[in-house]
């Protein structure tokens, strides 16, 4: 996926700029065809409507667009998410008094870009659902691997089975009496009830006709592949000024050819954001500060969030999570698995001495909405949960002056796609149910 390259031939790329960079750009990838899917015209526009429609939640209040919405650079614009139980969109959304939510969804929402190339392989930041050879490994087991769906289709069908995302409150409707009861997919389970209601409006059976033929009934596959085809169609970032640079030769404004020359040399970024899309798809710990009720089971009563180690159960893996892509890193805010930090440059600094700034972390960093009885800092008030963290950093300590900085801000700046940020289908005025769309 990289190449070597040496210094004249990058200078021959970017003698027009005004500067030039040092041989460090060594692991600058190449200008390779990436192989997206090819994907019908008539599956994505389901796959749009489907997205922005609160059909697929329990309480029918939540859609995918409510925690990855196109204004918030496919994020929400928060730290960590209110999934049922919340009004409103990105930084202004509530807790619903009359129906507060249980907790805050544990991580904070990832951004969607370009998750139809084939190299991402590897969903959610633990990395619990991920392509091998015999098919997906997910926390479902066998039968779900039988299903014959892509890694991004399968990623979709998992947040209609988080009773904070989307299933809702107990009682609260079927779905989420199914979801409590683990009944998710048998008949007359969770998905199985999404799709009786998929296929209850004429609408949808006809969109579904014409993505599938009417030969197919509606499943939840279907729904899934549906979600899957819209995603990896919509957001493709990959036309960015860096791309340009790499593709044809346009230069870089200096600041981001500096910012490109430490990215990629002295900084030390590349070592794990590597590849075309700023990614190395591997598990680092990293000493992130960790915010909320951290990903325990119901029955646990700790908040911490081990990350990789509660997937594969080694004691390596802890507090280890996936490199993010960079792409469109500008309009993703906030940063880090629990969104920790709300600007890019804390946490750039962040990288710099992940110890230090996990012992000294500002808390003012974290974007949270208002949630009674929300202990949001309970790992990072228990000494003994933040030197776990600590003691399993990986990463050096790197000396960047602020200049050094700015010039590295620059050159993820230069990693956005404008138009991939916008989406090219867009949010759609309704949606087959009727049910109101997040604008």
């Amino acid at each position: 996926m990289t190449v070597m390259r040496t210094l004249p031939f990058v200078a021959a790329l970017c003698c027009a700029s005004a500067i030039c960079p040092s041989p460090s750009f060594a692991g600058v990838p190449a200008c390779e065809p990436i192989a997206y899917p090819e994907i019908s015209p008539e599956k994505a526009r389901l796959g749009q409507l489907l997205f922005y429609d609160p059909i697929l939640s329990g309480s029918k209040t939540v859609s995918c667009a409510t925690c990855h919405h196109p204004k918030h650079g496919t994020s929400d614009g928060v730290s960590l998410s209110l999934g049922d139980g919340g009004i409103g969109l990105g930084p202004q959304r509530t807790a619903d008094p009359a129906n507060l939510p249980e907790q805050r969804i544990p991580r904070n929402a990832t951004a969607l870009f370009n998750l139809g190339a084939p190299e991402f392989s590897v969903m959610f930041a633990d990395g619990r659902l991920e392509a091998v050879a015999d098919g997906l490994r997910t926390p479902l087991g066998e039968d779900f691997n039988k299903s014959g769906l892509s890694v991004l289709a399968a990623q979709t069908m998992f947040p209609v089975l988080s009773p904070d995302e989307m299933a809702g409150h107990y009682q609260e409707s079927d779905m989420a009496q199914a979801v409590r009861q683990g009944l998710l997919t048998h008949d007359g389970g969770a998905w199985a009830i999404l799709t009786n209601r998929i296929e209850a409006i004429p609408a949808y059976r006809t969109a579904f006709d014409l993505a599938y033929g009417r030969d197919r009934p509606v499943d939840f596959a279907g729904i899934a592949d549906a979600l899957a085809a819209f995603i990896a169609d919509e957001w493709r970032a990959d036309d960015s000024p860096f791309d340009r640079f790499i593709c044809t030769g346009e230069p870089l404004n200096e600041s981001a050819a500096r910012g490109m020359d430490l990215f990629y040399g002295k900084a030390g970024c590349a070592d794990c954001h590597s590849g075309r899309f700023q990614t190395d798809h591997d598990f680092h710990a990293i000493a992130m500060p960790q915010l909320g009720p951290g990903k325990a089971a119901r029955f646990e009563s700790h908040a911490r969030d081990e990350g990789r180690m509660r997937v594969t159960g080694r004691a390596d893996d802890a507090y280890a999570f996936r490199t993010p892509s960079l792409r469109n890193i500008t309009a993703s805010a906030p940063y880090g698995h629990a969104g920790a930090y709300a600007t890019l440059e804390a946490a750039l600094r962040h990288h710099l001495d992940p110890v230090a700034a996990l012992e000294n972390y500002d808390r003012t960093q974290a974007i949270l909405a208002e949630l009674p009885k929300a202990a949001d800092f309970r790992v990072l008030d228990n000494p003994r949960d933040r030197a776990e963290i600590a003691a399993a950093n990986t990463l050096q300590p790197t000396a960047l002056s602020d200049a050094e900085v700015d010039a590295v801000l620059a050159f993820l700046i230069a990693l956005t796609d404008e138009a991939g940020n916008r989406g090219r289908l867009g949010v759609p005025d309704a949606v087959p149910s009727g049910l109101p769309v997040a604008q």
